[in-house]
């Protein structure tokens, strides 16, 4: 594992390097509106409301988490 100060003249250097480049600090920005974009895309299309569309308290729904947290699914 690097020591410290190795990691932090890194991350120094790595961010130094994108404040002084136009082209890095453009890419980082385009890659952050993608990354945005795709997680509310996913979040919109793929991963529907479940426990509210079907349980109707916060006692049916946290016992179901529970239960499917704990749930031991052996593969045969």
């Amino acid at each position: 594992m690097l020591p410290k100060n190795s990691l932090t003249g890194i991350y120094k250097s790595f961010f130094q390097g994108i404040r002084e480049s136009s082209v890095g600090r453009k890419l980082i920005i385009i890659i952050g509106i993608k990354l945005i974009i795709i997680f509310l895309v996913l979040k919109l299309f793929f991963f529907k409301d479940y426990l509210n569309s079907r349980f109707d308290n916060d006692k049916a729904k946290s016992q179901h988490v529970i239960e499917r947290l704990t749930t031991n699914k052996s593969v045969k």
